[in-house]
C-alpha cells in the first residue's frame, strides 16, 4: 500500500527529538510528526506522550518530492471523534423540530438581535454625551 497524503495508518516510533518524533512506516519509509501535531494540548516533552518503539497511527500530511513525509499523531485522532448516528440523541433533534417551524425560530432570532441592538445604542449613546463640548463663546 503506497503513502498517500490524507491516509492514515499505523507506524512505530524509531526515534524521538526535541522537535518531533520519527515514525517507521510500512514499505520501510520513515516520516515526521512535529511536535506541534502530537497533540490537542500543547507539548513541552514528546517523551510523556509517547515512547520509542510505540505503535501509533498516524495521518499522512504530505509527501514531499524529495521524500520527506510529514505525519500527525493528533489528526489521526480527530478521524475517530466523529459522531456516529448511535451517539446523536435522537429526542433531542425530534425536541428541535417540535420547538417551532423555521421562521417562527428566525422571527424570535430576530426580535432578540434588535433587542440587544437597542439596549447597546442606549449604552453608547450615554458614554457618548459626557464627553468634552468646545467652547462656542470663543
Amino acid at each position: 500500500m503506497p503513502i498517500e497524503e490524507g491516509k492514515v495508518v499505523e507506524g512505530i516510533v524509531s526515534s524521538i527529538t526535541s522537535f518531533g518524533a520519527f515514525i517507521q512506516l510500512p514499505e520501510g519509509k520513515t516520516g515526521l510528526v512535529h511536535i506541534s501535531e502530537i497533540a490537542d494540548t500543547y507539548v513541552k516533552d514528546i517523551r510523556s506522550y509517547i515512547k520509542e518503539k510505540d505503535k501509533v497511527k498516524v495521518k499522512v500530511l504530505t509527501v514531499e518530492k524529495n521524500g520527506k513525509i510529514n505525519l500527525s499523531i493528533k489528526q489521526a485522532q480527530e478521524i475517530k471523534r466523529i459522531v456516529r448516528p448511535a451517539e446523536i440523541d435522537w429526542n433531542q433533534e425530534l425536541n428541535k423540530s417540535a420547538a417551532g417551524s423555521f421562521e417562527d425560530r428566525l422571527a424570535k432570532f430576530l426580535k432578540d438581535s434588535d433587542e440587544k441592538i437597542q439596549q447597546l445604542k442606549k449604552s453608547t449613546d450615554s458614554k457618548r454625551s459626557g464627553g468634552y463640548r468646545r467652547n462656542e463663546n470663543a
